[in-house]
This record gives C-alpha cells, sequence and structure tokens, in this order.
C-alpha cells in the first residue's frame, strides 16, 4: 500500500522590492527650451511638465504596488514638496493619509544651513507605514533627521521618496527607495523649489543662471 504523500505549504511570497535610487532616469543634459519670460533666470531646462507628471504616475505606480491596501501614511516636507506630493498622492489609490512637518535648511541662500524644524506632525505614526517625501535630496541631512523623527515616535516602516537626487552633495548616507529624476550639482527651481521663496509656481523644473542669484 502506497504512502499518502504530505505536501508541504507554499513559501509565503515575498513583498515586491521598491525602487531603488540606482533605477531613476538620470538627467545630464539640459533641454534649451526655456520659455521667453524666464530666459534671463533659467539656463535650462531638467523635467518638462510633461516628463513630470509621467515620472510622478511611474512612482504612484511603484509605491501602491509596495504598500499595498493597509492604511499608512504620506508626510511631506515643507515647503518644496508641495506640489510633488499634491500630484503624487492622487496616484494613489486605497487608505492613506497625509500630514506635513516642516524643516527648514536653505533660508535665503543656495548653501545649506542648520536645520530648523517650522511644524511638528498633527497624526499619530506610531505603529503605521510612512512614506517621507521631500523635494530634493543632495547633502541628506534633512530626509536623514525627518526619517529619524518618525522612528522615534514609532512608525512601524518608514520608507522615503523625493522627486531629485544629487549623489554629488551627499555627506549623510541616506537610503531612498523612490526618486524621480539623477542630476548633477545644479541649483534647481520651479515645480515647487525655489531660490529666496521665488520660482515656486513654474510648471517645470530648470536651472537658475548664477547671475540670477543675488
Amino acid at each position: 500500500m502506497k504512502k499518502a504523500t504530505v505536501r508541504k505549504p507554499a513559501a509565503p511570497k515575498s513583498p515586491p522590492r521598491p525602487t531603488v535610487a540606482a533605477e531613476v532616469p538620470v538627467v545630464a543634459r539640459l533641454s534649451p527650451r526655456v520659455p521667453p519670460r524666464q530666459r534671463a533666470a533659467i539656463g535650462g531646462v531638467v523635467a518638462s511638465p510633461a516628463q513630470i507628471r509621467r515620472r510622478i504616475h511611474e512612482l504612484g505606480r511603484q509605491i501602491q504596488q509596495d504598500f499595498g491596501n493597509r492604511e499608512w501614511v504620506m508626510v511631506a516636507v515643507l515647503s518644496g514638496s508641495v506640489l510633488f506630493v499634491a500630484d503624487l498622492i492622487r496616484e494613489i489609490e486605497g487608505p492613506v493619509k497625509l500630514d506635513f512637518v516642516g524643516v527648514s535648511s536653505y533660508g535665503d541662500g543656495t548653501q545649506s544651513g542648520e536645520l530648523v524644524y517650522t511644524k511638528e506632525l498633527k497624526l499619530d505614526v506610531a505603529g503605521r507605514d510612512v512614506l517621507v517625501v521631500d523635494d530634493i535630496l543632495d547633502t541628506g541631512r534633512t530626509l536623514s533627521a525627518v526619517i529619524g523623527r518618525m522612528k522615534a515616535l514609532g512608525a512601524r516602516r518608514v520608507r522615503s521618496c523625493v522627486l531629485l537626487d544629487k549623489p554629488s552633495r551627499r555627506v549623510v548616507k541616506q537610503r531612498v527607495e523612490y526618486v524621480g529624476f539623477r542630476i548633477p550639482d545644479w541649483f534647481v527651481i520651479g515645480y515647487g523649489l525655489d531660490y529666496a521663496e521665488r520660482y515656486r509656481n513654474l510648471p517645470f523644473i530648470g536651472v537658475l543662471r548664477p547671475e540670477a542669484v543675488k
């Protein structure tokens, strides 16, 4: 008499791996198609409105797949990420909450300075998955500090998403799971990014001419 075959239960599938910075589009050349009204201040376009929309849609699909249907919290770093997070969250389906943390490191110049917290969270992130969203990753100091604060508040898992990555400026080693574009050491403005609180309203991302810095 043959013995009955006992089948072992299938091993649980691992969650999909998030996109890492090495897989993001690299922008090495600027487009010369600058709108006439901005040509005096902008030396070239990093990403057009269409390119930004397309990339955010891709990021939204990746984030949706990784976070699934469990309720989680998107934490945007003020103020440069406002336009980015507004478009990104609309690409997400399912139960996601939104909150903001204020961290200032630039002041009125182009050099990074001391970190100052200007707004704390209102939501409780303890035991929740959190995605920290920022406009740009350069030295890594701001993002590292915000991620550390989320962990200190008891977040279950913290991931990060930035629109732009400038690896040549890195001072603090910081992993980022979702990145829009990687760029050289350009001072960029537009689509939420500013110089002295100007240019945030531009619908594209451009590079500020040196002569426009006062």
